[in-house]
């Protein structure tokens, strides 16, 4: 059976491009006869909102849409991640990083040439080469950091990797973020993690969104493995654009849907708009 999700982060209010990928995740579903999801991504306390999170609930019913109860929220599951977490330690895949980012910029800047990937400058590996007695000595004395994943020993270790997207089987290449974080002091898991262990307990099969995070499926499909994890299949839709052909981004200042229903849009308007049935 497929199961799709959609999972907003209550950061802001939901905008046009959320309720498309929301149809698209909730009409995959139905026209498999299959279960569609709805997952709060709020494991960042400090940027997210109760009456974001209210919201989306609203903006999506009012889209006609209908998900399983209970609804998953990240904030509620740290031990999942947390062990997750010890398992990639106990592969000897992940160290401690105690550099600030002005640090990390200061490095790549004096570097050059360095390395970029999806998300710009690659972190440079300079904590990665710290011995064992000054990382616990570090830690012993309190000074905060991160957990990064050694990108280098998790490759060596799971050899090359595919990805089903879209019906096909694509190389999937992580190798482009280099040591991305898994867990911060203030963060308990990254994105990257929280996802990967989210969408394997939720029994997800199909996981659809925009096609911008595509490679981030790369490192998802890395972690599935190292962590003997189901492998869903992955369709990355074409992103919606404003008037100035940007994609439609909360940061941008992107219409919320709150404020198309205040202009008097129907809900069956949008969709058809959307490129879906006017009711579900």
């Amino acid at each position: 059976m497929i199961v799709t999700r959609f999972a907003p982060s209550p950061t802001g209010y939901l905008h046009t491009g959320h309720a498309y990928s929301a149809l698209v995740a909730a009409e995959a579903a139905r026209a498999a006869g299959g279960r569609f999801l709805l997952r709060i991504e709020d494991i960042d306390a400090t940027r997210c909102r109760p009456a974001f999170e209210a919201a989306i609930y609203e903006d999506l019913a009012w889209l006609g849409l209908a998900w399983e109860s209970p609804v998953r929220r990240q904030s509620e599951h740290f031990g999942d991640y947390r062990a997750a977490l010890a398992r990639l330690d106990a592969m000897g895949l992940t160290y401690p990083c105690f550099c600030t980012r002005k640090e990390i910029a200061a490095e790549v800047a004096a570097s050059a040439g360095a390395p970029h990937g999806p998300d710009g400058p690659l972190y440079p590996g300079t904590c990665r080469r710290l011995d064992a007695a000054e990382r616990a000595s570090r830690i012993a004395a309190g000074e905060p950091y991160a957990l990064r994943l050694d990108m280098a020993r998790a490759i060596a270790r799971t050899g090359p990797l595919t990805m089903a997207e879209s019906g096909l089987r694509m190389p999937a290449a992580p190798a482009v973020f280099g040591d991305v974080v898994l867990a911060r002091k203030d963060v308990p898991a990254s994105y990257h993690l929280a996802v990967t262990v989210d969408d394997a307990l939720q029994g997800v099969t199909l996981v659809t969104r925009g096609e911008d995070l595509l490679p981030a499926s790369f490192i998802h499909r890395l972690l599935q493995d190292l962590l003997g994890l189901p492998e869903p299949a992955y369709r990355h839709h074409p992103l919606l654009t404003g008037p100035d052909g940007r994609r439609l981004a909360k940061r941008d200042g992107a219409e919320a849907l709150r404020d198309v229903k205040a202009r008097g849009v129907s809900a069956a308007d949008l969709r058809a708009r959307l490129g879906f049935a006017a009711s579900p």
